[in-house]
């Protein structure tokens, strides 16, 4: 017998099946994990399984700016340098289970500021 999904896994679920939807265009996706003390984000290349690019607040480059909104735009500015750098600039937004707010917005707003589009 199947068990019930809670509201938090029904929107990862729904989440990842419009990922799949859209995979075929041939875009990374930039996939965000988010704990109580830490962000990180990563640019995952699904058609050959392989990581482009990663940013962490955990990094010294970034770890000055904390694990607020401030420290969440910092790895985004970061991330959206190092794809840049690699010459990727579509990208998928996979937040995952996590609403698109606070951390998660700042993130994403900082990479698109830094040159990602999505």
């Amino acid at each position: 017998m199947a068990r019930k999904l809670n509201p938090t896994e029904r929107r990862a679920q729904r989440n990842r099946s419009r990922l799949k939807k859209n995979a075929g265009e041939g875009r990374l996706r930039l996939s965000v994990f988010r704990s109580s003390k830490n962000i990180s984000a990563q640019l995952i290349d699904d058609t050959k399984g392989v990581t482009v690019a990663s940013a962490s607040s955990q990094e010294e480059a970034v770890a000055a700016k904390g694990s607020n909104k401030d420290g969440a735009a910092a790895v985004g500015k970061l991330l959206a340098e190092r794809a840049l750098a690699k010459g990727q600039k579509l990208v998928m937004f996979d937040r995952g289970r996590y609403i698109f707010h606070g951390r998660v917005k700042a993130l994403a707003d900082a990479a698109r500021e830094g040159g990602l589009e999505f």
